[in-house]
């Protein structure tokens, strides 16, 4: 007995404990947003004739901390930082809203400096860090290709219909929608629309691929195709990839050879059929037709690509990284506060989504430069519990748990089915 308790004394003597620090966490993530960036965005964008008592500083600061504490309404985080409002006031002068103050800034405020405050940022913590830009190149698809692989998608976020008609998406339902270009090295987003869900996917297409340069990848799925653009791809030298839609008429020119790999059912070079997209796509492309399994069974999949020189294998494996970006939007959605707005408008809305990919960027900086060896949702979960304690955030992300073994933030493309998505 006296044994157990002497051993239980040891382990616990072992298991490092947060080291005190002389900021808070939240002032430690406000940190990574350089001082000068959001005054000069706001007298850039205008907001600045629009603050009197309400900063923007103050403004983003708020909407940082609904998004960490998954506040539900403006009462819910106007008395909560009222309450912290000396710890508030060490971030740079950041004062608490009024209820009226933060509904009138969400509304009137141009979301466009949410928007540009992104990318800045985005840009800052990758000349910080610039291994946080290039992310893993040696690992599996990415180390076959070597090229930076773009993958494009779009997710819907459910909106109140009643309440917000600039959105009205179907009869009794209304949507916003996030149209994405994601880095799949790096895991990060390159490019952003957000949007009504109302329009097509392949209608913002061409604005999504736009910074897709020569010898790059594109992936993206057939809600997407538009073979006036994926000839204005291939043309500028980007390889694409996607799946070929159900109605799809293509004439075969030549069958080539499949490998042993009985994933891959035909392997062809083909020609679009119908008249009027043999106009918008008149060269060969290449369709592979593989079994990829889905959801525990094998289902048959037809690809399209413009590159004639890979093997049919690797454009199946090309197409199933698709699923990271899935994984990128569960992270978001599950994690982050995209389900309770704090208004309205179309404006108020975006401020929200901007401010919800702003702290995901700057969560999963802080994980790379603390190694952090374990999800998404547990480094939130750490984060959101400590937001007001001086620890040292770096310490303690770094020396947290007591599990061995490595699991990847990235997650794992079976992590993308969940109810509802």
């Amino acid at each position: 007995m006296g044994a157990e308790i002497c051993h239980s004394a040891e382990m616990k003597s072992k298991t490092p404990t947060p080291t005190g620090a002389k900021l808070s966490v939240l002032r430690q993530l406000c940190n990574l947003i350089p001082n000068h960036l959001v005054p000069t965005l706001a007298r850039e964008t205008g907001v600045e004739q629009k603050t009197r008592t309400f900063s923007a500083w103050s403004h983003v600061v708020t909407l940082l901390f609904a998004q960490l504490t998954h506040a539900i309404g403006l009462n819910d985080v106007c008395d909560a930082l009222r309450l912290h409002s000396g710890p508030l006031s060490a971030l740079r002068g950041a004062t608490p809203p009024s209820r009226n103050n933060l509904s009138y800034a969400n509304k009137h405020r141009d979301a466009v400096l949410a928007e540009k405050l992104f990318w800045s940022v985005l840009e800052h913590l990758q000349k910080l860090s610039p291994g946080f830009g290039h992310g893993r190149r040696g690992k599996g698809v990415t180390r076959r290709f070597r090229r930076l692989i773009h993958i494009v998608d779009s997710t819907t976020i459910q909106l109140v219909a009643s309440c917000m008609d600039w959105a009205k998406h179907r009869r009794r339902k209304a949507a916003a929608k996030c149209h994405l270009r994601l880095d799949l090295q790096s895991f990060l987003p390159r490019f952003a629309i957000i949007d009504t869900a109302r329009h097509n996917d392949n209608s913002r297409a061409r604005e999504v691929c736009a910074g897709i340069r020569e010898g790059e990848i594109a992936i993206f799925d057939k809600a997407y195709v538009d073979f006036l653009h994926l000839f204005d791809l291939a043309r500028r030298g980007v390889f694409w990839g996607t799946r070929a839609k159900d109605n799809l008429k293509l004439r075969v020119l030549k069958r080539l050879k499949t490998t042993g790999d009985p994933r891959i059912l035909r392997d062809d070079l083909v020609v679009l059929k119908n008249k009027e997209s043999r106009q918008h796509y008149p060269e060969q492309m290449r369709r592979v037709v593989a079994l990829v399994e889905v959801d525990g069974r094998e289902v048959v999949m037809e690809f399209l690509t413009n590159n004639l020189s890979w093997s049919a294998a690797s454009v199946a494996d090309l197409y199933r990284c698709r699923w990271s970006i899935e994984v990128f939007f569960k992270q978001i959605k599950q994690t982050l506060q995209l389900s309770d707005f704090l208004g309205h408008s179309a404006n108020a809305v975006r401020w929200q989504v901007w401010t919800a990919l702003l702290l995901y960027v700057l969560l999963r900086y802080q994980a790379f430069v603390s190694n952090w060896a374990h999800s998404f949702t547990r480094l939130f979960a750490i984060v959101r519990s400590v937001l007001w304690r001086k620890y040292d955030l770096r310490f303690l992300l770094e020396n947290y748990g007591t599990a061995g073994g490595c699991f990847r933030i990235l997650g794992t493309p079976q992590e993308a089915y969940f109810a509802g998505f």
